[in-house]
């Protein structure tokens, strides 16, 4: 029986990501712009195949509407 779950390697992957791209200093909150969140996150659960399009979507939207709250940035609390 597998245990691997593809969202939770994903956020995984994107918390990752953030980390790495984030301009805020080490140990801060690894903010970086909704679009590179959308682009990336997109473009990974594309290539992943496990999670729809509509999931997708329902889940960007819940983000960029934390994202909103915070200039546009997400945090990696949003997810």
């Amino acid at each position: 029986i597998s245990c691997w779950n593809p969202l939770k390697s994903l956020l995984s992957s994107m918390k990752q990501a953030c980390e790495i791209l984030t301009r805020d200093p080490e140990g801060g909150a690894a903010r970086i712009p909704f679009e590179t969140f959308s682009f990336l996150y997109s473009y990974l659960a594309s290539i992943d195949g496990e999670i729809s399009e509509t999931e997708t979507k329902a889940f960007l939207q819940g983000i960029k509407e934390q994202a909103d709250k915070h200039s546009g940035m997400v945090l990696i609390r949003h997810f």
